[in-house]
């Protein structure tokens, strides 16, 4: 059986940056356990797997080790395999995640994407030694939320100063790790590790920005903000907080189209 995959970079304008995700266009469901192997061998932070259903695709995303219960970036480069691959006369895509309920992707004239994600539901706990240990850098404050736990520094320059120990982090029984503090240039700037998921450090997390939109939202006084995650690809975002739902956008450049043999 030939499958056709895509793979497309995530929250950037061009080639080479942001966060690349691998994209099925299903006809059918294959097993959880041949889209696992897809996904390792693959052996990017996402794949994704939609399949069509009547007015709406129902999805899924899995790292090379997991399933994964919410990904932003393989949301948005499977609306963009949508949108340009399978002549949609619609503007918005309608996705199912049976873990996370109801998404949609909306397509602007000037390209930009936006997905409408639930909001993430953060609680402040106390430091965690564990965690401090892992990533190196106290932080000023801990929270936690569905799957990650975020912790708020004071200045970008620390950001990108972190050098996490990824044999610490990956024994944490956590999906990730977000670090965020104010930008120098944006509203506020980010980075992610995953390692249990086997990803060190992502590229771009649009799932993270449920989380980190509604804490700078309070910290900022504003709804609508500009977002840069500091990994070595880069990525940008604008966000938007409305409460229960979080509207994510960026760009999205086509990296390369084939076929897999399964």
């Amino acid at each position: 059986m030939r499958q056709k995959i895509y793979q497309i970079d995530a929250f950037t304008s061009q080639t080479f940056g942001g966060n690349p995700a691998a994209v099925c266009i299903l006809d059918s469901w294959l097993s959880p356990e041949l889209m696992q192997k897809i996904a390792q061998e693959n052996n990017l932070a996402e794949t994704a797997f939609a399949v069509k259903k009547d007015d709406h695709y129902e999805l899924r995303w899995f790292t090379p080790e997991v399933e994964v219960d919410l990904c932003g970036h393989a949301t948005l480069a499977t609306a963009f395999v949508l949108f340009h691959f399978y002549d949609l006369e619609e503007n918005t895509i309608q996705f199912y995640s049976y873990r996370s309920g109801n998404l949609t992707v909306n397509k602007a004239d000037n390209g930009w994407l936006t997905l409408d994600f639930p909001t993430d539901n953060l609680i402040a706990i106390r430091n965690v030694a564990e965690l401090d240990n892992a990533i190196g850098l106290t932080p000023i404050k801990t929270l936690k939320g569905k799957t990650d736990y975020m912790m708020v520094y004071n200045s970008q320059q620390e950001i990108e100063a972190i050098e996490p120990n990824h044999h610490l982090l990956g024994q944490l029984d956590v999906r990730g790790v977000i670090v965020t503090a104010p930008g120098d240039e944006v509203d506020f700037v980010s980075r992610f590790f995953a390692p249990a998921c086997g990803i060190p450090e992502d590229p771009v997390t649009g799932s993270a920005h449920t989380s980190l939109s509604p804490y700078w939202s309070k910290e900022l006084d504003k709804t609508k903000m500009t977002s840069k995650q500091l990994s070595k690809r880069g990525g940008d975002l604008v966000c938007e907080y409305l409460g229960e739902r979080v509207k994510i956008s960026g760009k999205a450049a086509l990296y390369l189209t084939g076929e897999i043999d399964i």
